[in-house]
């Protein structure tokens, strides 16, 4: 989910537009005070803009201008430098479990668009997916599409495009925040019960570039605790920076507990497109433009539940296949923070009979 998107049109002050949720406020900001906001971290952030304008070549032609492109750097830093102030890491992690062998799943709609192919991620060392940000496996064939959701669970919305997933027979990447997570685990098990690979997307989606390594970091595993415990049983090792927000140290760390980090290809934008017609139509414009790739879409989002029957519809009938993503193993949390996200214990109840105590009279 984006949380900003910023319009300049050329004076003397910028138009800012924050979203909290379905609100919008407006503010202004002088470019110097801009500059001074994002100076500390643009040295150390690994940033992203619009994928076409992403990956500049030398001498600052775009990539996708007509004056042709470089293929972009990888992004695979090496291991992070340890802060004094933070503090070793821990020098051995925790190995990953295997993945429990998976059930095929009889379709009962011979018309559907159903799954191409299935493929499992080795998630040793971190790799990075999605050409967006990493250019080291590009596994997508012409006309392989990949679902991704990320935000949930949420109540009424994440059922419905796990309906609209079934009708169709197609399974997808689901990259939930913590907090939800605990909130809902139910709607959480319905989307493990119907064979999606989940994943994670931090405890409170905050923007982890702009933290400490300390707290990012917290975020990160409390994330993943919290899925975990949520689900009742491990997910797999896969990850997205919200706002899709990254530094070479967390992405590093990440490497480290054999966690693949996900990026995207084509960006439905439906954070800010809230008809489900139109919402289809640009992803089905990108979708043509890209010819392939991981398509980001939010499970949080009404539109995209409303979208999903139509889009699913739609991308059949553009001859697109789908490309189920699963992980070799699965991902270890650390005790220490299934302990900070561990629910509360309930107090032993002195309460009366509730017939004692409310009835009804009229």
């Amino acid at each position: 989910m984006r949380k900003f998107a910023v319009l300049a049109a050329g004076c003397s002050t910028l138009a800012v537009l924050v979203g909290f949720g379905a609100g919008r406020a407006w503010f202004t900001l002088t470019p110097a005070q801009l500059d001074a906001a994002r100076a500390p971290a643009a040295a150390e952030e690994l940033t992203t803009g619009t994928i076409a304008a992403r990956w500049p070549t030398p001498g600052g032609v775009p990539a996708g201008s007509s004056n042709g492109a470089t293929p972009a750097p990888t992004i695979q830093p090496a291991r992070a430098t340890v802060d004094p102030a933070i503090g070793a890491k821990p020098a051995a992690l925790p190995a990953p479990a295997p993945a429990p062998v998976r059930q095929a799943q009889a379709c009962s709609n011979p018309n559907a668009l159903g799954i191409s192919r299935t493929v499992e991620i080795d998630t040793a060392g971190g790799p990075g997916l999605g050409m967006s940000q990493y250019r080291d496996y590009d596994f997508l064939q012409p006309g392989e599409v990949a679902l991704t959701f990320d935000d949930g669970p949420w109540p009424v919305n994440t059922p419905a495009v796990l309906a609209a997933l079934a009708a169709q027979c197609v399974k997808a990447v689901f990259f939930p925040v913590g907090k939800h997570a605990s909130w809902h685990p139910a709607i959480l098990k319905q989307v493990i019960a119907a064979g999606h690979t989940v994943g994670s997307h931090t405890w409170s989606h905050v923007n982890l570039a702009s933290k400490p390594f300390a707290e990012a970091k917290g975020e990160i595993e409390k994330g993943i605790s919290g899925v975990v415990q949520a689900a009742g049983q491990p997910t797999a090792p896969f990850f997205r920076f919200p706002q899709l927000r990254q530094t070479p140290e967390l992405k590093a760390y990440l490497g480290e507990r054999n966690v693949a980090t996900f990026s995207i290809d084509v960006d439905s934008e439906d954070f800010r497109i809230h008809k489900p017609d139109q919402l289809v139509a640009g992803v089905m414009a990108k979708l043509k433009k890209a010819g392939k790739g991981i398509l980001l879409m939010h499970d949080f989002q009404k539109s995209t539940a409303q979208a999903m029957p139509e889009l699913l519809a739609q991308l059949k009938a553009g001859g697109y296949k789908i490309v189920f993503i699963t992980a070799k193993d699965r991902v270890t949390t650390l005790p220490e923070y299934d302990a900070q996200v561990a629910p509360a214990q309930p107090v032993a109840s002195t309460a009366k009979p509730i017939a004692n105590v409310i009835r009804t009279v009229d």
